[in-house]
């Protein structure tokens, strides 16, 4: 009975880990797993298994600004079931990125961009024990394209960092719950006139919006947009629209 009640209050009881195939992955990419739950002291009815897709996000609060663990994806694995003393347990689990999965793999000296997997067992009456598992987000190509366009147009990359809110253009909108920024200033004095460049992306299956404030000395904030079909992906073509768009 007593190891009953400990394994209650998270002591001694079952614990779970998840093996990824891979932590190296783009948002949107399929990823696979295996979920390693071990049996604690005693025997467990286990109500369930959630792995959640989470982010940092920073947030606007009555004292300013501070950061907070987000979900932008979660899924429910399995259905109830008993794990013995020292049971090990092995499920396997596939699923998909979000393709707003915000990009952690860029070369931003001031990067607030985490992203991670976290593991729960759902038990009665019990604390959750949970796993996490850092993930590192590459961008897809015309997100990478359009970081390279913004070199050559003479912007040097500052920070980035993920916020909570939405998205919203003419032509499209964001639904995870948060958004990246990635912000630029200008190598050389007024270029274009821009004291600041922030992008933020929206990917698509075959399209990735691109959602561009810019900080003007004399005019202040303004948004532009623009939508890269991936399969028309141009460096060139890139520097000629940003081109267009910040004059």
């Amino acid at each position: 009975m007593f190891k009953k009640l400990l394994a209650s209050v998270g002591i001694g009881a079952a614990k779970v880990d998840t093996i990824l195939e891979t932590e190296h992955l783009h948002p949107g990419q399929k990823f696979q797993a295996q979920i390693v739950v071990l049996g604690g002291d005693v025997e467990q009815e286990i109500s369930g298994l959630e792995l959640a897709l989470m982010t940092k996000v920073k947030v606007e609060g009555e004292n300013g600004e501070y950061y907070a663990s987000q979900v932008i994806e979660k899924w429910r694995v399995g259905s109830q079931f008993t794990i013995a003393p020292g049971e090990k347990k092995v499920i396997p689990f596939e699923a998909r990125l979000h393709s707003e999965t915000p990009i952690t793999e860029i070369n931003a000296p001031y990067n607030h961009s985490y992203v991670w997997l976290e593991t729960g067992l759902d038990i009665d009456l019990a604390l959750d024990p949970s796993d996490k598992d850092l993930l590192h987000i590459y961008p897809n190509e015309a997100v990478k394209n359009c970081l390279l366009a913004m070199e050559k147009l003479g912007f040097r990359m500052v920070k980035a960092d993920v916020e909570r809110g939405y998205l919203k253009a003419s032509n499209f909108q964001s639904v995870s719950g948060c958004y990246q920024e990635i912000e630029y200033r200008p190598a050389s004095t007024s270029l274009f006139g821009l004291q600041e460049v922030e992008l933020s992306f929206v990917p698509e299956a075959h399209r990735t919006h691109v959602l561009i404030e810019l900080d003007r000395a004399f005019r202040g904030d303004g948004y532009v947009d623009l939508t890269i079909e991936h399969d028309h992906v141009n460096l060139s073509q890139l520097c000629d629209q940003l081109e267009r768009l910040f004059a």
